[in-house]
């Protein structure tokens, strides 16, 4: 009865969490563009992205901060990620990303994460130098998250995550937070049947500001310059609501999860996602996934196609054990995503378990 009552407990949690949320998850393509901070939506971290991003019940360690934040609370004592990312590859476009997660308790976990987004050099230009030569400037994205999951029981897990967001180029930026909250729930003979639900990108909205706004104006009738700064208009956050199941068949030596996800966008389509991963021995893992978008197999004129990653996705991971009594290991990871335009995106990544 007493554990009845933690997953009763654990639903009502989620569905008083995710009810003032419904009214903008609505999936609705005429609000595409209207959202800032799109790099949000982007999964930094390749073993996640490999099969691209299905593993929401699934999903366990430090990637969960991305993926399901409370999938950080099976981190057993602590994990190091590095993972760099050619986005559109092509464009110049990289991803750095970085983060860990330590064991606090016997059943909470802090993670922290450091994300950075760089676009490259751009040229300056102004109304009476239209071909630049006067610089160059570099767009910066940045978002660090914090994050504190927990085991409620030996089948509930849950987690929050703060995000704090910055913008900028050189004269103008733009800051903000989010808030990212998952649950897991794990059952079987095995626990090999998952189910996890997250909400993310939940924040207040946000502006540019800066000089960048502000030009030296004449008033008529006068000598004296006046500083004239334009207001900007506030922007939204892309919020997001995914809500996923996996299904482990164990093997004497291997195993095969079989993965599926909704995502339900507020500012785009939504997507179907599923997915599969094979594992022999906890020393190789293959994975692949498939993403659907409504519209995705129309011309491009019709206007349905938003989401760039879509399609096949998949990757691979190497693990080495360092110590099998205490599960320590290093492992290398690789992803590809297929994308609408350019050559797709690529991730590699180093994990280090102790």
């Amino acid at each position: 009865m007493k554990q009845i009552s933690k997953y009763l407990i654990a639903i009502a949690l989620t569905g008083l969490f995710l009810l003032p949320c419904q009214t903008s998850m609505a999936g609705n393509k005429d609000r595409s563009g209207q959202a800032g901070g799109s790099e949000l939506l982007i999964n930094p971290w390749a073993r996640s992205s490999g099969w691209g991003g299905v593993n929401v019940a699934s999903v366990r360690g430090l990637e969960a901060m991305f993926t399901n934040v409370a999938g950080v609370a099976h981190t057993n004592s602590t994990e190091l990620i590095f993972s760099q990312t050619q986005w559109l590859k092509g464009t110049d476009i990289k991803i750095s990303a970085f983060g860990f997660t330590q064991r606090v308790s016997e059943s909470g976990v802090l993670g922290m994460s450091i994300t950075s987004m760089s676009i490259g050099d751009i040229m300056i230009t102004r109304t009476d130098l239209p071909e630049g030569g006067i610089g160059t400037y570099s767009p910066s994205y940045l978002n660090v998250g914090i994050s504190y999951s927990k085991a409620f029981s030996n089948s509930i897990y849950g987690g929050l995550l703060l995000r704090i967001i910055n913008e900028s180029i050189s004269d103008v930026s733009a800051g903000g937070v989010a808030l990212d909250a998952g649950i897991q729930y794990v059952t079987g003979e095995q626990e090999n049947i998952k189910f996890g639900i997250t909400l993310k990108n939940v924040g207040p909205t946000m502006t540019f500001s800066g000089d960048g706004f502000a030009t030296r104006v004449y008033i008529p009738g006068q000598e004296t310059q006046f500083t004239l700064t334009q207001r900007q208009a506030k922007f939204e956050l892309p919020t997001a609501m995914c809500i996923g199941a996996a299904y482990d068949f164990l093997f004497d030596r291997s195993r095969l999860t079989l993965a599926g996800n909704f995502q339900s966008n507020a500012f785009s389509n939504d997507l179907f996602m599923a997915g599969a991963e094979f594992s022999f021995r906890d020393y190789v893992m293959l994975r692949g996934g498939y993403t659907y978008e409504d519209g995705m197999f129309e011309d491009i004129e019709s206007g349905n196609k938003i989401t760039v990653s879509k399609g096949f996705s998949g990757g691979f991971s190497v693990q080495i054990p360092l110590n099998k009594d205490k599960g320590s290991l290093f492992a290398i990871d690789y992803s590809y995503r297929s994308t609408e335009h350019f050559n797709g995106t690529h991730s590699i990544g180093v994990k280090i378990s102790l």
